[in-house]
């Protein structure tokens, strides 16, 4: 289990934007970076910079993924047949938290990841508690039986903020989320603009 050591909001602070789209963070009130300098500070950025930024910001998105794990993913993608950067987003949102997340049975996919951990979700009715875990098209993705009335579970359910994609058929009822497809780049329900492309370059010289 990967420990986040800093607080989730940071990265959108770090970012400048809001990445998860959610009502709380700070972005919404200051744009400016974080840190005494952070409004005098100017954000042009050169290549190298806008390639590690869209990095940082795809690999902060999935819950801040550490760079042996991300890197991992993204030689993955590189190695299947097909455009490399979407590759990429379709590797990162058949994860087991990340799907977790967006079917909206936990508010965050920092939550997702815990709620997983935790024992707290089935695949095809068994218990997996791997983040990481990499679900298939056709997969159902439950919540357990035990697990359905716990708070954070009731009120994510409720969220407004954000829908679910149409790569998923979610029951709130069952709770349950079958991964009907691998999405691609512009299936993502995203926030703001991600650009896997970036990414590809920056590995490419790095």
């Amino acid at each position: 289990m990967t420990k986040r050591t800093s607080a989730k909001y940071k990265i959108d602070r770090r970012m400048g934007e809001n990445i998860w789209g959610r009502a709380k963070s700070p972005v919404n009130r200051r744009e400016y970076g974080p840190g005494q300098h952070g409004q005098r500070r100017k954000n042009k950025l050169s290549d190298f910079g806008t390639q590690l930024r869209a990095k940082q910001k795809l690999k902060g998105y999935y819950g801040d993924l550490t760079e042996k794990q991300f890197r991992r993913i993204y030689a993955e993608a590189e190695r299947v047949k097909g455009d490399t950067g979407e590759n990429l987003i379709g590797l990162l949102e058949r994860r087991l938290d990340a799907v977790v997340y967006r079917a909206k049975f936990v508010p965050t996919i920092f939550a997702a990841r815990q709620f997983v951990n935790h024992g707290h979700v089935e695949v095809n009715g068994q218990k997996v508690n791997i983040a990481s875990y990499r679900v298939k098209e056709g997969d159902v993705v439950s919540i357990r039986e035990r697990s359905r009335q716990l708070a954070i579970v009731l009120e994510a359910v409720q969220l407004t903020e954000r829908d679910v994609p149409d790569y998923l058929e979610v029951d709130h009822n069952k709770m349950t989320a079958s991964f009907v497809r691998t999405p691609a780049l512009g299936d993502v329900p995203y926030a703001v603009q991600m650009e896997p492309n970036l990414v590809v370059e920056y590995y490419a010289k790095n």
